[in-house]
């Protein structure tokens, strides 16, 4: 009898997380560390990217679907999943050898949009590689890692429906029992976070030091009630977004002609969102929005889990 001798399974895991949307951004005039700081409510959506972290000689590779730029995408090399991987292996006990990882990013949430694609792929990476190398990090350590990526990647590994404050690293967890429906335009071309903010200094000088309050948008999703979230909708961003890039104005006008309840900018854009009354609803709009000017019109709801294993 000959004894067949299987290689060893090369292990993975791969790790889902959420692209985010602002449904209040209240923005104040700069802190003393050039932070602006912020009051918001973060949704995630049903629009996701994947990290799958496998033992391997460090490659990073990255695919995204067909409907996103692929000029776009960061170098694999120099991008917040690398600093991810590096930041969470410094953590780790001095002394304990990690082996080598592979790690594949698979893009579905639209690259510079206002979605916090990237910040969704450092999440997904922190929590992947994590339970790859059975480090089993407490969690207050993996949002303190989280928050030192970005302000957006705390919300990443949360999820849900949060009320954000500083620079939008200190969450809150509301309750938001019901589905919104939302319709999502992305731009074929990224708008830069920096220069949106840049553009609201110039525009608004004289900016409070304290954000708008999200109280509006807080008591709207109480109320679980559409049209009351429509109308608490608020973005401080979006007259700089659509100064840099007129033609979102005319989006939000088009769409919201068309039927949605109401249209918004995304965090600091250029991705246009709709807030629809049901799904059959967004799901018919988004059909009447579809055509050669608008190539890409997508559907999601909300609000969905944070960063979590497939």
């Amino acid at each position: 009898m000959t004894l067949s001798i299987q290689p060893e399974e090369r292990r993975s895991v791969t790790v889902r997380a959420p692209a985010k949307i602002n449904l209040h951004l209240g923005v104040g005039r700069p802190r003393h560390d050039g932070f602006h700081p912020l009051d918001t409510v973060f949704q995630a959506v049903g629009l996701f990217d994947d990290v799958r972290a496998a033992d391997g000689d460090g490659a990073i590779d990255i695919e995204a679907a067909s409907y996103l730029p692929v000029g776009a995408l960061p170098d694999p090399a120099d991008n917040i999943v690398s600093t991810a991987a590096r930041l969470l292996a410094e953590t780790a006990d001095e002394g304990t050898e990690l082996p080598g990882v592979d790690l594949l990013v698979e893009k579905r949430i639209p690259v510079a949009g206002g979605m916090a694609g990237g910040s969704a792929d450092a999440a997904a990476t922190l929590v992947a590689l994590d339970r790859l190398w059975d480090l089993e990090t407490a969690d207050d350590v993996l949002l303190d890692l989280a928050a030192r990526l970005g302000s957006d990647v705390p919300f990443s590994l949360l999820g849900g429906t949060a009320h954000g404050t500083g620079r939008g690293e200190r969450l809150q967890a509301l309750r938001d029992p019901v589905t919104w429906w939302w319709v999502v335009v992305p731009s074929h071309e990224g708008l830069s976070t920096p220069a949106v903010y840049r553009r609201f200094d110039e525009m608004f000088p004289d900016a409070p030091a304290t954000p708008a309050s999200s109280a509006a948008v807080v008591s709207a999703l109480a109320s679980a009630q559409p049209a009351h979230l429509a109308a608490a909708l608020h973005n401080d961003l979006e007259a700089a977004a659509i100064d840099l890039r007129p033609e979102l104005g005319e989006l939000i006008a088009h769409g919201e002609a068309e039927g949605a309840l109401r249209g918004l900018v995304s965090g600091s854009g250029p991705t246009v969102l709709f807030l629809c009354e049901s799904g059959d609803h967004a799901r018919a709009l988004a059909d009447r929005l579809q055509g050669d000017d608008l190539p890409v019109v997508l559907v999601a709801n909300g609000p969905v889990s944070g960063a979590h294993v497939l």
